[in-house]
C-alpha cells in the first residue's frame, strides 16, 4: 500500500526531517569537540630535544691594537743587523742620510778605514744603570700538636727536647759547607771583594774534601753536564715522578649516571660502623724556588784592560736523621707502608755558544765608519743577592685509644713555599772597554736538613684485632740547580795592541778609535758602532742562598679505651713522608761575545754535593714502651689532673744549654 501525502504535509515532514538532522550533526560536533580536547589533555609532552653542544675557539687571542696610523719608515740603506743572543735585537746606529749633512757635531765621529780625515755628528746613545736587587724571604713555623682521643684516661708527663739535636745537625751541615756566613756586601768594593773570597774558599776545599766518604766535588775551568748525587748522567730525574700523587679534585672524577640504582632491605637494625683511627703527623712540604735570567748589559766584543775574573760554583747539601723507635705490639702490622726516603743533589751546568751575526754568516764585508761612545765614569754593579730560609716545627704528641668509631687526625700537611722569578733585560753594545777590572760570579748555595726522629710506643695491654699500618719514613729531600752560560767568558783573549791604543785615548778624554779596532771581525758588515766605555771596574754577582730546615720529631702512645671498645679497630699511623725542595736556576748572558783581557784570566766551576745520614739509635736503642709507660701518667677516676708531672723513671732530659738551633744559622 502506497501512502500519499499532500504538497503541505509532504512539505512539513520534509522540513521537520531537516531540522532533526540538523540538530543531530550540533550535538555530534559539541561531544567531538570535548572528547579531542579530552584526548589531547592526556597525550604525555613530549621530551625536549638534547642536542651536544661542541665549542671550539680555532683563533688566538691576541694583544690590543689601537690602530694608531703612525708607523715609523725603515732606515734607508740599513747594512745586515748582528745577531748575538736569542731574544734581544741589538739597535743599528741610523745613517739614513750623508753624515755631513747632520749638524751640531759632539759626539759621534765618523773615520774613513784608510783616510786620515774626519767629520763629527751629533748622535747620543745613553749609558745603562747599575742594577742591585737584594730580596731575603723567611717562612718560621711551629705546629706543635698535642692529641688525646679514645677515652683512656691518660696523658703525657714529660716531652723529649729536640733543639740540641737540630743544633748538633745545623753545625755539621755547617762544616760540611765551604762558604761561611759572611755579611751581605753592599758595594762595588765589597762585592769584588766577595767573589775573590770566595774562590779561594771554594779552591782550598776542593782539595781538602778529596776522597772524603759522603762529599763529592768537581773542579774544572768549565764543567758541562749534569751531575746526580756526584755521577754524571745523560738526563736529570724528574720531582714529579717522586712526589705523591695529586688529591682527586671534583673536576677529575668521572660523570655520574643520573640513573639511580641499590637495594633496599625493609626493617630496623643496628648501624655497624667500622671502627678505625687514623694519624697523619707528617706530610709537610716545604718548597724554596728561584728562577734568575740576568741579560742586563751585552755586546760583539768586551776589552778588559786589567783582570778578568769568573767563578761559578753550586753546593748543594742534604743531612737526614730519620731514627725511629717503634713498639714490639706493631710487629703483626705493615710497616712496610710508602717510599723510603730519599736525597737528591742535582747540578747542572751548560754553556751556550753566541749565535753567529748575519756578517759573520755571510763572510767579512765592510767595516763600520762611524761610531757613538757614551761614557761611565766610575764602576758598574749588576748584583741579584737572594736568600730563601724555611723554618718549620712540627713535633706532634697524641694518646690515641680507639673507641668504637671512626677518627681521622691530621697535626702536620703543613706547606711552606718561598717563591722568586725575575728576568733583568738591559742593554746592548757593539764594543764595551772596561777600564779596570771584571769580577763575574754566579753562587748558588742549597741545605736541606730534616729531623724525623719518632717513637710509637704501646701501653701495657694495647691490641687490636683489626688490620694495622705505620709508616715513618717515606721523607723527599730535594737539591736542584743549574747554572747556564751564554757568551765567550770561557774563552778570553790576550788584548791586541789596537784596543791597548784605544784605552789610552779614552782614558785622555778621546772619543777615537784606532783602524784596528775598527777591523775586528767582529764587526764586519755592521754600518756603525755603539761603543760604551766604563772607567771602573764592571762587577756582576748572582748569589742565590735557599735553605730548609724540619722537625718532623713525633712521640705516639697506642691505648686501650677504659670501656674496652675498639678492640676491633683498624689502625692507620703516618709520620712520615715529608718534602723539601729547593730549585735555583741562573741563565746568565755574559757581557761580551768576544772578550779581551790585558791582565789575567781566571775562570774557575766548581760543584760540591754532599749527604749526612744519622744512623745512630734514637735515645740509644731503648725500648719505645718502657719510654712510652715512664713519660705517660695514669689519671684516676677521683684523682685531679693537676698538669704534666715527671715520672719517676724518666728518661734523662737532653742538655739544650746554649743549644738554639736558629742562633748559627741567622747570626
Amino acid at each position: 500500500m502506497t501512502l500519499y501525502f499532500d504538497k503541505t504535509t509532504e512539505a512539513i515532514a520534509h522540513f521537520i526531517g531537516l531540522f532533526a538532522t540538523t540538530l543531530e550533526e550540533i550535538r555530534l560536533r559539541d561531544a567531538y569537540n570535548e572528547f579531542k580536547a579530552l584526548q589531547k589533555a592526556q597525550e604525555d609532552p613530549p621530551e625536549l630535544p638534547s642536542v651536544p653542544v661542541t665549542v671550539k675557539a680555532p683563533y688566538e687571542l691576541k694583544d690590543f691594537d689601537p690602530r694608531i696610523p703612525y708607523r715609523p719608515d725603515d732606515p734607508v740603506d740599513a747594512g745586515p743587523t748582528p745577531g748575538l743572543y736569542p731574544g734581544l735585537r741589538p739597535p743599528e746606529i741610523p745613517v739614513s742620510q750623508p753624515v755631513n749633512e747632520i749638524d751640531n757635531p759632539h759626539v759621534f765621529t765618523r773615520y774613513g778605514s784608510n783616510s786620515s780625515s774626519s767629520s763629527t755628528v751629533d748622535f747620543q746613545i745613553d749609558p745603562p744603570g747599575s742594577t742591585a736587587v737584594y730580596a731575603s724571604q723567611q717562612i718560621w713555623l711551629s705546629d706543635n700538636d698535642s692529641v688525646s682521643l679514645g677515652g683512656h684516661g691518660l696523658q703525657f708527663s714529660v716531652k723529649v727536647d729536640n733543639s740540641a739535636l737540630m743544633n748538633d745537625l745545623i753545625e755539621a751541615a755547617q762544616r760540611i759547607s765551604p762558604l761561611g756566613g759572611e755579611e751581605i756586601p753592599g758595594s762595588p768594593e765589597e762585592i769584588a771583594t766577595f767573589i775573590s773570597a770566595a774562590a779561594q774558599q771554594l779552591d782550598a776545599f776542593s782539595d781538602e774534601q778529596v776522597g772524603q766518604e759522603g762529599t763529592f766535588v768537581a773542579k774544572a775551568e768549565t764543567l758541562e753536564g749534569i751531575f746526580v748525587n756526584g755521577e754524571l748522567v745523560e738526563e736529570a730525574p724528574s720531582l714529579d715522578d717522586y712526589l705523591p700523587p695529586p688529591e682527586e679534585t671534583p673536576d677529575d672524577k668521572p660523570a655520574t649516571s643520573n640513573q639511580a640504582s641499590g637495594n633496599v632491605t625493609a626493617g630496623q637494625g643496628k648501624v655497624s660502623i667500622e671502627a678505625s683511627v687514623e694519624l697523619e703527623a707528617g706530610g709537610n712540604t716545604l718548597v724554596n724556588s728561584v728562577t734568575l735570567t740576568t741579560n742586563w748589559l751585552q755586546s760583539h766584543v768586551l776589552a778588559v784592560a786589567g783582570d778578568h775574573v769568573e767563578l761559578n760554583a753550586i753546593v748543594q747539601i742534604n743531612v737526614l736523621c730519620d731514627n725511629d723507635l717503634l713498639s714490639t705490639a706493631l710487629n703483626g702490622w705493615n710497616l712496610d707502608q710508602g717510599k723510603p726516603n730519599e736525597a737528591f743533589n742535582i747540578a747542572m751546568f751548560k754553556h751556550l755558544d753566541p749565535e753567529p751575526s748575519k756578517a759573520e754568516q755571510a763572510g767579512p764585508g765592510d767595516f763600520p765608519k762611524a761610531w757613538a761612545i757614551t761614557e761611565i765614569k766610575g764602576d758598574l754593579l749588576i748584583t741579584n743577592w737572594f736568600e730563601q730560609f724555611t723554618f718549620m716545627s712540627d713535633e706532634d704528641t697524641a694518646i690515641l685509644a680507639a673507641a668504637g668509631s671512626t677518627a681521622s687526625i691530621i697535626t702536620g700537611d703543613n706547606t711552606a713555599i718561598n717563591n722568586v722569578s725575575l728576568a733583568e733585560l738591559g742593554h746592548y753594545y757593539d764594543l764595551i772597554f772596561i777600564g779596570g777590572n771584571v769580577y763575574d760570579a754566579n753562587i748558588i748555595q742549597q741545605l736541606n736538613i730534616l729531623l724525623d726522629n719518632d717513637l710509637v710506643g704501646a701501653v701495657e695491654g694495647f691490641g687490636t684485632t683489626g688490620k694495622g699500618s705505620a709508616s715513618t719514613d717515606g721523607n723527599l729531600l730535594w737539591n736542584e740547580a743549574s747554572i747556564v752560560e751564554a757568551g765567550g767568558a770561557n774563552s778570553v783573549k790576550p788584548l791586541p795592541k789596537s784596543y791597548l791604543d784605544a784605552f789610552g785615548d779614552l782614558a785622555s778624554g778621546k772619543k777615537s778609535l784606532p783602524d784596528g779596532v775598527l777591523e775586528d771581525g767582529a764587526f764586519a758588515g755592521i754600518n756603525g758602532l755603539r761603543v760604551l766605555y766604563i772607567s771602573g771596574d764592571l762587577v756582576s754577582l748572582n748569589y742565590v742562598k735557599q735553605t730548609n730546615i724540619l722537625g718532623d720529631s713525633d712521640q705516639i702512645a697506642l691505648a686501650m679505651n677504659k670501656l674496652g671498645l675498639g678492640s676491633d679497630a683498624d689502625w692507620t699511623i703516618s709520620t712520615g713522608s715529608n718534602t723539601l725542595v729547593n730549585y735555583a736556576g741562573i741563565l746568565d748572558v755574559d757581557a761580551g761575545k768576544t772578550i779581551y783581557a790585558g791582565g789575567n784570566a781566571y775562570s774557575d766551576e766548581i760543584l760540591v754535593q754532599a749527604d749526612l745520614i744519622k744512623t745512630e739509635p734514637y735515645l740509644g736503642g731503648q725500648n719505645p714502651d718502657a719510654l712510652v709507660s715512664e713519660a705517660v701518667a695514669f689519671l684516676g677516676d677521683d684523682t685531679p689532673d693537676h698538669g704534666p708531672q715527671p715520672p719517676d723513671h724518666a728518661p734523662p732530659p737532653l742538655d739544650t744549654t746554649n743549644a738554639d738551633p736558629m742562633h748559627s744559622m741567622l747570626a
